[in-house]
């Protein structure tokens, strides 16, 4: 984006030195998160750059990305960049222009201006300066932060990383501190509540969360009502599925109270604040009088719960509360909006991981198994598969593979892959017939896909995919044998490896030998004839099969198999059993990298007996 082009408030912009950076994200309730672990890696990497330039950056970053993301749903671009006076730069655009937002820095902005919120207000405050551009089809909202932050002592800043909801708002509100308090605190306030519960995978950490959030501060009591597709809550005799109060002991009459008079929102999608009956006989003397509102929580245009707070009192809440319980009201819909998704989204992967995977690995004459399979994203299917399975006259049949890619189209290329392995062996094809015929088989469904695409885009208009345009061909990499045992002992092995890390043999004394030599990826090349090798696995002896989730676990700059990494570490499990050996290299391949395995791990033990 250019710069340039931007009108500012208070000066031009100076030319931009090396640190800076663009990425795009989708317009989910996560992006504000994605977009804040971006930033902060580069500027922590970045020399210089203070702490409170840091918090504020991650401030303002958050709002402009959740500003987008609520107002326009579509994909965001985020520039940002370091400047010569070290001042940092942000730029974030999404392809819905609206009208401008209002500048905060003048008269008190109304309760009814809902479509911007504090966002904006939170940007105004710690930015030097800020603006709007609008282009054709897009609108781009900037800030610039001064180097060391703001400076001004009666502007408070968000503190680090925020730990528990409580710390946010610790004191019980006070009639004469609310506007005081909602003037300036209330800004960082929503910054790091934003930050924790955009955080949350669970929606009922999330309605917990809410209540420490809101209570005491802002009222004395809340309750949220959760909605659902499924189940239509809310009705007459349905509780709230989370209470606080400001003290514990009103909480269940409090329950009670507010079952009798679930929130009735009115037509459409309008978030709130609507009045709400005051439970007076629930809250005992000191609570007879009072007033309660209920706010609407709606994430991608769908409600997904209400909010009711309650303040004992007072005739009506202050507007500023009522704008600020508002924002917050978004951005815990986001936030179980985003939760939900993600348990759909794991519940779906579940389910195809399940039938991706066999169900138990076939036991072997004279050959003991050991597996280790960890795919390291939990919330989606994984590229990598494996199986052992009986192939009939006496033969047992093994695969590890790595699909290139994760997710839906990982699923689809093993959903292809493990049945036509099976069928071609239990059908009689040796080893290197089976791979010729799935790569076959992969390079003509991938050729389907890529006509069907083109077929589409022409019905509807569109131009004719040109070579590129279309579905890229699904690669896999396979090693994939075939086991006979032998009536005396040991077992006759017959395997090929396509494009994936070589298997080790393991003798009893230690020694380690490679079992295969390395061939074309399946799916790349038409017509490749791809070729096995056969050797006898004596008793004692071990196969070590493994994905490259092992071989290329990085420590630093370095990977777990550089120097025959792989093969020193297995020549240390001489004497074990497959089991104990799978664990030993399962457990190296963790402390070698010190963290959690950033890519799926598979790796497979045979041993003959």
């Amino acid at each position: 984006m250019d710069m340039a082009a931007i009108p500012t408030q208070r000066e031009s912009e100076p030319r931009a030195r090396e640190t800076k950076g663009r990425t795009t994200l989708p317009g989910s309730p996560l992006a504000p998160g994605s977009a804040r672990a971006l930033v902060r890696a580069v500027l922590a990497e970045a020399p210089g750059v203070s702490a409170r330039l840091v918090d504020d950056a991650m401030a303002v970053v958050s709002e402009l990305v959740t500003n987008a993301v609520v107002h326009a749903g579509t994909d965001v671009e985020i520039d940002w960049r370091l400047e010569e006076t070290g001042a940092f730069v942000v730029e974030v655009g999404d392809r819905h222009p609206s009208r401008a937002p209002r500048d905060a820095l003048g008269a008190e902005a109304p309760y009814d201006t809902p479509e911007y919120g504090r966002g904006l207000r939170l940007v105004t405050t710690l930015a030097e300066s800020w603006g709007v551009t609008y282009r054709a089809g897009a609108k781009t909202v900037w800030a610039r932060l001064p180097p060391g932050g703001v400076e001004d002592p009666d502007t408070p800043v968000p503190d680090a990383a925020l730990e528990v909801a409580e710390d946010l708002a610790p004191q019980p509100h006070r009639v004469d501190g609310d506007r005081e308090w909602l003037g300036r605190g209330a800004l960082s306030f929503l910054a790091e509540a934003s930050d924790l519960l955009a955080g949350q995978l669970d929606e009922n950490l999330v309605t917990a969360l809410t209540g420490q959030l809101i209570v005491p501060r802002l009222a004395d009591w809340c309750a949220v009502w959760l909605e659902d597709e499924a189940t239509v809550r809310g009705g007459a005799g349905m509780g709230p599925d989370r209470v606080w109060h400001a003290s514990e002991s009103g909480i269940e009459e409090l329950r009670c109270a507010l079952e009798k008079e679930p929130p009735c929102p009115r037509d459409g999608l309008r978030s709130g604040p609507e009045p709400y009956p005051w439970p007076g006989h629930a809250l005992g003397p000191q609570g007879s009088d009072g007033t309660a509102l209920a706010f609407r929580l709606i994430a991608g245009g769908r409600p997904v719960g209400t909010l009711v707070i309650g303040r004992c009192g007072l005739l009506g809440f202050p507007d500023e509360v009522t704008g600020l319980v508002e924002d917050l009201s978004r951005r815990v819909a986001l936030a179980i909006g985003a939760a939900r998704q993600y348990a759909r989204q794991a519940t779906i992967s579940a389910v195809l991981q399940r039938g991706l995977l066999p169900g138990a690995v076939a036991e072997i004459p004279g050959v003991s198994s050991a597996l280790v399979y960890e795919p390291c994203d939990k919330g989606g299917p994984s590229g990598d598969f494996y199986d052992l399975f009986p192939a009939g006259d006496g033969r047992w049949c093994f695969a590890v593979g790595d699909v290139q890619g994760k997710g839906p189209e990982a699923a689809v290329v093993i959903g292809l892959a493990r049945p036509w392995l099976r069928l071609l062996a239990r059908e009689g094809y040796r080893v290197a017939d089976v791979l010729d015929r799935l790569n076959q088989l992969l390079l003509d469904d991938a050729t389907e896909a890529a006509d069907a695409a083109a077929r589409a885009l022409v019905a509807v208009g569109g131009r004719p995919v040109t070579p590129g345009d279309g579905p890229q061909t699904r690669f896999l990499s396979l090693l994939y044998g075939e086991l006979t045992p032998y009536e005396g002992g040991g077992v006759r092995c017959t395997l090929a490896s396509a494009g994936h890390p070589l298997p080790l043999v393991l003798g009893p004394d230690g020694t380690v030998r490679t079992a295969a030599r390395p061939q074309t990826l399946l799916g790349v090349v038409e017509d490749e004839t791809y070729t096995s090798e056969t050797l006898d696995l004596r008793p004692g002896d071990s196969l070590l099969c493994v994905t490259d989730g092992v071989t290329e676990r990085r420590s630093g700059p370095r990977q777990f198999d550089d120097g025959d990494g792989l093969a020193r570490a297995l020549s240390g499990c001489a004497g074990l059993s497959a089991e104990l050996i799978a664990e030993r290299i399962r457990r190296l391949v963790h402390d070698f990298g010190g963290g959690l395995p950033e890519d799926d791990l598979a790796l497979l033990v045979l041993q003959a007996e």
